[in-house]
């Protein structure tokens, strides 16, 4: 393997390095150019403003890297590309070590890329060299946007902890070890037990579900008990997760695509399991049947905190939240 310089003799295989990339990973309408348009920077960055190198075997060239000064002393790895007969045979590190002294030359100690969502195995390629997220570059469709611009507010999230015990004073001191390393709260009442459930409201975890959950998992695991976490979503979807000893065994959620399309596989997955609903909490499997009921819109099924407490009371807690 030969790494050399690009020259501008070197535009044709140049170029035909950049349209097998453009048709490997086609880049968003907004970042499409024309040769002629690529070419005005490449040759540029050959002329001096930045530096292109060549990978090339007995057959011929098989890669190309492409690196330029950004404001700030960056060194930008513009372009990469390395053709599938010439993979995993170390041909990107051999032209990125010879771009990557180029730039420390000029002074650089910082290098920055750009690489799309959609290009999975170029992430993990750049992930193993060390690269990290620095920046996201975010995009949605008018139509999409301008949907959830014209949506009304969402209401607040509400939520509770139940822990399986009848130790109130154990429950109550792990949630005052636990809770200030998941965030500040306002207030925190852990009630006396009923029903065998010692119920845990916290003015954080009810309005942030990533917090609840956190609550819940810490306190099963700490405890190694079984620990239910009951919420309503922005008022509009019912999830509860039952954790054992720090690990969900059984999680529901009403309307599971609610906040974004999922998998068809992660649908399901987020159906009550009556079997385990039964044996960590002996609620009656037909009536988690008829009760956890699941929609694709909240106004197919009964009003978020009806459902709640219908899910509460089958599962043998309160709903007071």
């Amino acid at each position: 393997m030969h790494i050399r310089p690009a020259t501008a003799a070197d535009e044709r295989l140049l170029r035909e390095l950049w349209e097998e990339f453009e048709a490997e990973i086609p880049a968003p309408a907004e970042w499409v150019e024309t040769w002629e348009e690529e070419w005005a920077d490449v040759s540029v960055d050959i002329g001096g403003r930045g530096a292109v190198y060549l990978a090339e075997d007995g057959e011929g060239a098989v890669g190309s890297v492409r690196a330029k000064m950004l404001p700030g002393n960056v060194w930008n790895v513009a372009s990469a590309y390395i053709r599938p007969r010439a993979r995993k045979q170390g041909v990107l590190k051999a032209l990125l070590r010879e771009a990557v002294a180029a730039g420390r030359e000029r002074g650089s100690t910082r290098v920055t890329l750009n690489v799309q969502a959609d290009n999975p195995n170029g992430v993990a390629v750049w992930r193993r060299l060390g690269f990290q997220d620095d920046a996201f570059y975010l995009a949605s469709t008018v139509d999409e946007l301008e949907a959830r611009l014209g949506a009304a507010e969402r209401e607040p999230s509400q939520g509770a902890t139940y822990v399986q015990t009848d130790d109130h004073d154990a429950v109550a001191r792990a949630v005052a070890k636990y809770l200030p390393r998941i965030g500040r709260s306002e207030a925190t009442t852990v009630h006396q037990p009923e029903n065998a459930w010692t119920r845990v409201e916290d003015e954080l975890a009810g309005l942030d579900p990533k917090a609840l959950r956190r609550l819940g998992r810490e306190l099963s695991l700490a405890l190694g008990a079984v620990v239910l976490t009951l919420g309503i979503e922005e008022g509009a979807v019912v999830r509860y997760v039952l954790w054992d000893r720090g690990g969900i065994a059984d999680e529901y959620a009403s309307v599971p695509d609610y906040f974004g399309p999922l998998p068809p596989g992660d649908i399901v997955a987020l159906a009550a399991n009556p079997t385990v609903a039964q044996r960590l909490t002996g609620a009656d499997p037909a009536r988690i049947r008829a009760v956890a009921r699941m929609g694709t819109r909240p106004d197919e099924l009964p009003a978020p905190g009806e459902l709640a407490a219908q899910v509460a009371e089958v599962l043998g807690v309160v709903w007071a939240a």
